[in-house]
């Protein structure tokens, strides 16, 4: 990866735990100064509530997350989206989470959906289900 900013080796475990096992659908990602890496913050099993919930008001994220809905013919689906969570007024630098999800664009294949979001009405349920198809 050619970007500046790096991945912790919990996060990459983390992704890769996500990817191998699937016992768990969420990974956050925030950045730490200290080490100049992005490093897993919340790594488990979250409801939509719950995800919503662990999102900072005022400090950005990265958020890979495997959303489960039903298509309308009934049949379970899953789908991998890879999220920017920066929120109006956010506090911290905003260039290593951009770089970071340029570099996770790169390096999650099966996250077909990427957004960027400032408010979490973006993150609603519905419109995430609308985005997967």
């Amino acid at each position: 990866m050619s970007s500046p900013v790096g991945f912790s080796e919990d996060s990459l475990d983390a992704l890769q735990h996500m990817q191998d096992r699937r016992e768990i659908n969420t990974v956050i990602l925030r950045y730490a100064a200290a080490s100049d890496d992005l490093v897993a913050e919340v790594e488990g099993n979250l409801t939509h509530e719950e995800l919503l919930g662990a999102l900072p008001a005022n400090e950005p994220r990265l958020v890979v997350y495997e959303l489960s809905f039903a298509s309308p013919d009934g049949a379970r689906k899953n789908e991998k989206m890879l999220i920017f969570w920066d929120p109006p007024g956010a506090i911290g630098r905003k260039q290593p989470y951009a770089d970071g999800y340029a570099a996770l664009l790169q390096l999650l294949d099966t996250a077909h959906v990427h957004l960027k979001a400032t408010q979490t009405a973006q993150l609603e349920h519905a419109r995430l289900v609308t985005l997967a198809g």
